[in-house]
């Protein structure tokens, strides 16, 4: 079992860095391994659990575009996907930055899912569990410290 250096989100940068993942992601829904990778970025932000994001091409499920978008001052504008797999639907459980800024260009193809909507996420062979709140999407590992926020009063600090 591979273990995961500690990491305090206290310490990440901000504004965020993007970093390449050594460990292998799963994403599953529906009963199906919907997307598996080798190639996956992170993006770490100060209080926030890493966000995953994914190449399209490792990417198995149908993501049909979704009503909305939303800005991020660091990445752009961001737009949302409802995720199909395995016979089932999960609305706007995925993202992401078609133009980024330029500082987050190596994002451009790569989606980001919101681990509490599927059925399970996988960092190596560690089960994820969602960041705190409905708004971000940041993917909580047992080797992470610190405050993350998300959780009511939190989305603003």
């Amino acid at each position: 079992m591979a273990v995961l250096p500690r990491e305090n989100v206290q310490s990440y940068p901000r504004p965020p860095a993007l970093e390449p993942v050594p460990q292998g992601i799963r994403v599953l829904l529906g009963g199906v391994l919907m997307a598996e990778t080798s190639r996956a970025l992170r993006a770490l932000e100060t209080h926030h659990a890493p966000t995953y994001y994914l190449p399209r091409e490792d990417i198995h499920a149908t993501l049909r575009p979704a009503q909305g978008t939303s800005f991020c001052e660091w990445k752009g504008v961001a737009r949302y996907f409802d995720v199909i797999s395995g016979g089932k639907t999960a609305l706007r459980a995925a993202w992401a930055y078609d133009r980024p800024s330029a500082r987050f260009a190596a994002l451009a193809g790569y989606v980001a899912f919101y681990a509490g909507l599927m059925d399970e996420a996988w960092v190596g062979d560690l089960r994820v569990i969602p960041q705190p709140g409905d708004f971000y999407g940041g993917w909580v590992t047992p080797n992470l410290d610190g405050q993350i926020k998300g959780a009511p009063g939190t989305r603003h600090w």
